[in-house]
């Protein structure tokens, strides 16, 4: 199966507590890290991707299978 490839500015949603959250792609990362106390367990293999929340601002880091590329309605 083929790895999806995001870029940063990407328009993504994810699941999070049951609900589709919507956000953008603000990178990737390639490698062991820390973020928000939490070790990313991430190489360029295996790249994972931070993402910030349009409703909340927040920021996360998921593995690319969690994210989907945001569908843009009305638009050609």
């Amino acid at each position: 199966m083929a790895k999806k490839k995001l870029s940063k500015g990407d328009d993504v949603v994810w699941r999070s507590h049951g609900q589709d959250v919507e956000g953008t792609v603000t990178g990737k990362i390639e490698q062991r890290t820390q973020r928000d106390g939490r070790t990313v367990d991430a190489s360029e293999n295996e790249p994972q991707y931070e993402v910030r929340s349009d409703k909340t601002g927040r920021k996360a880091v998921h593995r690319p299978e969690s994210l989907d590329r945001k569908k843009n309605r009305g638009r050609s």
